[in-house]
């Protein structure tokens, strides 16, 4: 990849941006229309692993260390879950959003979605990239 600069400078240098601008578009915008946590961090990921396509691993590993991929895979689930346990603190049932907001509850609801929808988001991102990295770093099998 290193030989093709054309490859590098298209794909990686201007498309990466707007790639990981969508994902936040999707991820923002999915509760108003299609999209969310798991189409974002989809596309979020694959942009990061374009990065590492092009670039190489260990490029990619340089901008973005193992410990903060583990590190936002495992703040994603507490996320998700830590609404859920505000909103058994407040009164409600797991993931009853509605009791987030004590005085409008279609605002608390609002507030729940966008929070476990950024939980699986950041979930899914580093989890793909995990195991992209996982799978990349391994040597070839000889035969």
């Amino acid at each position: 990849m290193r030989e093709v600069k054309i490859l590098r400078v298209v794909s990686a240098k201007t498309l990466l941006p707007f790639i990981l601008l969508f994902a936040l578009y999707v991820q923002f915008h999915g509760d108003f229309g299609p999209g969310g946590g798991f189409q974002a961090g989809v596309i979020f990921g694959a942009g990061l692993i374009l990065h590492a396509l092009v670039f190489g691993l260990n490029e990619s590993r340089r901008v973005i260390p193992e410990w903060v991929i583990e590190s936002a895979a495992a703040v994603g689930v507490l996320i998700y879950g830590g609404v859920g346990v505000v909103a058994m603190l407040k009164g409600g049932k797991f993931l009853e959003y509605g009791v987030l907001d004590a005085h409008d509850r279609v605002h608390g609801q609002h507030t729940g979605l966008i929070l476990i929808e950024l939980g699986v988001g950041v979930t899914v991102s580093a989890v793909m990239l995990a195991i992209y990295g996982a799978l990349a770093g391994r040597g070839r099998l000889s035969t």
